[in-house]
């Protein structure tokens, strides 16, 4: 590596509300300072990809590299990107740890916003994809497998931080999570949902005397966690490298929002996600345990509850299988880092 401290533009969700975004931001960076001494990070919202913007484009130039991602940047939300601002990027242009997006009931990408993504894929030197699912995507679009390197979310292997402040009860733990946050599709399952996490808090409540807590990750959840009406539901809102410090003291995480499941994984706390996109099927898939998603048909049979049962029973199995796939994920997203720092001779 060059003596000079390498300048990256980082390009990124911007939403600081949502707990997972703010994770993946975090852990994308931690990942590039640990490898590159010195390093300096200017960060972009990946709107700044929407138009072309002159001014915005020559502080994106006159960096080293530019590294797009992580998260589900590959969402019709975002889509599509400007061709032109695209092409004229000059540094080296990487995509790291990028998920695609499909909600349950969404459509598939537009012509056009397929053409803006295949756009960026082509620019790209390295891509870097946390999941099968992710994967196979970009293959049905047209991009040769063997661009495309499978390296894992980035969250995790987020650096936890113990709060100052966190009191966790004696005995089980059981952290809840539910997605609030803006999928249109929960009003249609709202019921299923709730009955089912309802069911699943009784019965360890009853059998092991089990203290409930509910993992926040969006505020738009205060406006749906107390329709569970779980006696005594204790609530855990901290940042997310604290989040997931408390996540590691838990026995078991049920959750929605992926990143509820990425952060339990990451803490080697066993979790079972319901899943309201597909991208939670190939998180599942990724870390080798495709029996801990929840299918939102299933709900009503009780699935649920008798998966958490077979985790419990299977308590350390899970912890095992965890530790060795998350060492795996350390490599994958080491070896990623070695093909980056190769770009700079």
């Amino acid at each position: 590596m060059s003596k000079k401290a390498l300048i990256i533009s980082h390009i990124h969700v911007w939403d600081k509300q949502n707990k997972g975004d703010v994770a993946i931001v975090l852990a994308v960076q931690q990942l590039l300072r640990s490898r590159f001494s010195g390093v300096k990070i200017k960060d972009f919202p990946v709107e700044s990809l929407k138009t072309f913007n002159r001014r915005r484009l020559d502080q994106i130039n006159r960096s080293d590299l530019v590294v797009f991602g992580g998260g589900g940047l590959f969402y019709n939300y975002f889509l599509p990107f400007e061709q032109k601002m695209i092409t004229a990027i000059k540094p080296p242009l990487v995509i790291f740890g990028v998920g695609y997006i499909q909600e349950i009931g969404a459509p598939e990408l537009s012509p056009a916003k397929s053409k803006s993504l295949l756009n960026l894929i082509r620019k790209a030197r390295l891509i870097g994809v946390r999941d099968f699912y992710t994967r196979n995507f970009l293959i049905k679009q047209g991009v040769k497998p063997a661009k495309i390197d499978l390296i894992g979310d980035p969250a995790i292997l987020l650096s936890e931080s113990k709060p100052a402040k966190l009191k966790l009860s004696a005995g089980m733990k059981i952290g809840l999570n539910l997605n609030y946050s803006g999928w249109l599709g929960f009003g249609l399952w709202r019921q299923d949902i709730l009955k089912a996490y309802q069911d699943l808090a009784h019965y360890f409540i009853q059998q092991y005397r089990a203290q409930i807590y509910y993992l926040k990750h969006h505020p738009g959840e205060d406006n749906i966690y107390p329709e569970l009406k779980i006696p005594g539901l204790k609530i855990i809102d901290l940042s997310p490298a604290e989040q997931k410090y408390a996540y590691g003291q838990l026995d078991l995480v049920v959750g929605m929002m992926l990143h509820a499941s990425v952060l339990a994984f990451g803490a080697i706390t066993p979790e079972i996600n319901v899943a309201y996109d597909r991208r939670n099927y190939g998180f599942a898939k990724f870390i080798g345990c495709p029996e801990l998603v929840i299918d939102l048909a299933k709900l009503k049979s009780g699935q649920l509850l008798k998966t958490a049962k077979q985790v419990f029973a299977n308590h350390e199995r899970y912890l095992v299988k965890f530790m060795r796939r998350r060492r795996l994920v350390r490599s994958y997203q080491s070896g990623f880092l070695d093909k980056i720092e190769k770009l700079f001779g």
